[in-house]
């Protein structure tokens, strides 16, 4: 979620409009509009700030990256030899090979 996301969610969940949590924070409806449509990126000071003044905390944190790879296959692949990993790749494109066609009649 971008800091824009994040500004604008919270706000709505509070029912605060830009104009109302500008006048909170001192500073204009266009400012709170600008961070709000991702064209200004604000601080992390600044976006605590701005959650403070709603009521809400910014929290950062930090979460493993999924990028789809299953180690546990991976791993369980490297069991084999370079040999018998490529015999493997080999049958199972054959066998894709095999169930396109009979897809395609």
């Amino acid at each position: 979620m971008t800091a824009a996301e994040l500004l604008r969610e919270t706000r709505r969940r509070h029912g605060v409009t830009q104009a109302q949590l500008a006048a909170r924070a001192r500073t204009s409806q266009a400012a709170i509009s600008r961070i709000e449509r991702g064209v200004v990126s604000p601080t992390v000071e600044t976006l605590a700030t701005l959650l403070d003044l709603m009521g809400d905390e910014l929290s950062l944190g930090a979460e493993p990256i999924d990028y789809g790879h299953d180690r546990a296959m991976i791993r369980n692949n490297l069991q084999h030899s370079p040999e018998e990993r490529i015999q493997r790749q080999a049958s199972w494109s054959r066998g894709m090979r095999e169930l396109q066609r009979a897809f395609r009649g």
